[in-house]
């Protein structure tokens, strides 16, 4: 059997298993497909309410299609097994790109790499709106030397999905020399997104979902709360966890946590604009894309969780895209960050959902393990920023110059 057939035999076999965990545990991993998906789908196609537009939503307004194509099909299959379904199409359409023949040992790698972090993430990498702009994501890392009209688009598509992929655009508009054709994509996507809001009269919910997020706690997984789940398992007065019925999220409270609530939201835009800043001048000074993409658009990302003040289990699919870029550009150099990033979300999934509830009860082994996690994590966006800052650039400048695009999108 060929390198390639026994790598798609894996990619069946880990997309039936974590299709499978996904149904495990009182359907705990895919608790957000089973009941809000599903019940936002159902709301939107009998006319009752269009979330984003009729009334206030924590998405973009894009993150109705997946919702919208699986409940179109409901009557038919199970909703949940169906949103498994579609994220498992999304994926072979991109693991068959990264893929191609079979012949790079980068491409490879990064194939093993990616399923090797679905398994180790489990059902709630898949079971969520991130489980769709994952694929997307991938297939615009891989396009945007080739193809960067396409690949911008596809990254602007996520964006509108989930937000996160806006930090692979940004390292694209950055890294790539046809800027203007993946602000071009972008502004277009944009456009036609903008105009569905505003034709559907859900202009005062336009950028409804970035107040929602400025405005939460300090949830539980995030980095920063580190320090306050480990002062609750101690027992420090005012320190503890609660639960937000709103946002159905546990958050942490404790002694000065209003003045770190304030605090996160200037600190993460302050990071990524000093991240984007010195990929900047490195762009500015000649860097190659292959040298400059990953560890840019991994530190960006990187940043967008550590930085971030909510840390859901499904933000860790986030990282898979940027490892997955760094493999295939420059194999040996992001080997052992991947092996890291695997470990990262072994811990994620034993963290959520098996010991969650360990968790919640501020099990001093538990809450251990919660931070054990972000310290990795914290350690492998450490990485990525050196890894920037020592991105090699030329003695002198090169003049610019025309040149025709490679016709197959990423080179090693």
């Amino acid at each position: 059997m060929s390198r390639r057939a026994v790598v798609w035999v894996a990619f069946a076999l880990v997309h039936a298993a974590v299709i499978w965990l996904g149904f495990t545990g009182d359907h705990a991993a895919s608790w957000d497909v089973d009941q809000l998906y599903r019940w936002w789908a159902g709301r939107t196609l009998s006319g009752q309410a269009i979330p984003g537009i009729t009334e206030g939503w924590v998405y973009p307004i894009l993150a109705h299609a997946p919702i919208l194509v699986v409940g179109a099909v409901s009557p038919l299959i199970d909703y949940t097994l169906g949103w498994g379904l579609l994220v498992t199409a999304m994926d072979a359409a991109a693991f068959a790109v990264l893929v191609g023949r079979g012949r790079s040992r980068g491409r490879l790698t990064a194939a093993w790499f990616w399923l090797a972090a679905i398994l180790a993430l489990g059902g709630v990498g898949m079971f969520r709106l991130d489980g769709v702009t994952v694929p997307l994501a991938i297939l615009g890392s891989l396009w945007l030397v080739g193809r960067p009209w396409l690949a911008s688009t596809l990254l602007a598509v996520a964006t509108w999905i989930k937000v996160w992929p806006a930090a692979l655009l940004a390292a694209a508009v950055i890294a790539v020399r046809r800027r203007l054709a993946i602000i071009g994509g972008a502004a277009i996507v944009s456009a036609i997104a903008v105009g569905i809001v505003l034709a559907l009269g859900g202009g005062a919910h336009l950028f409804g979902f970035v107040g929602d997020q400025t405005t939460r706690g300090l949830q539980i997984e995030a980095p920063v709360s580190a320090v306050y789940m480990v002062m609750a398992a101690a027992g420090v007065p005012g320190a503890a966890v609660r639960y937000d019925e709103d946002l159905i999220t546990f958050q942490v409270t404790g002694p000065g946590v209003d003045a770190v609530i304030a605090a996160m939201t200037p600190v993460l835009m302050i990071g990524m604009l000093a991240i984007a800043v010195v990929g900047t001048l490195k762009a500015w000074r000649g860097a190659g894309f292959a040298a400059l993409f990953p560890p840019l658009a991994g530190t960006l990302v990187l940043g967008f969780i550590v930085l971030n003040k909510v840390g859901s289990p499904q933000y860790l699919t986030w990282i898979i895209a940027p490892l997955v870029a760094g493999l295939v550009l420059r194999r040996r150099e992001w080997l052992r960050p991947a092996v890291l990033a695997v470990l990262i979300l072994v811990l994620t999934q034993l963290i959520f959902p098996f010991f969650y509830d360990a968790i919640l009860w501020l099990f001093p082994a538990a809450v251990g393990l919660l931070v054990l996690r972000n310290v990795l994590l914290v350690a492998l966006f450490v990485w990525t920023l050196v890894r920037l800052v020592r991105v090699p650039v030329p003695a002198h400048r090169p003049v610019p110059r025309a040149t025709a695009a490679p016709p197959h999108g990423m080179t090693e």
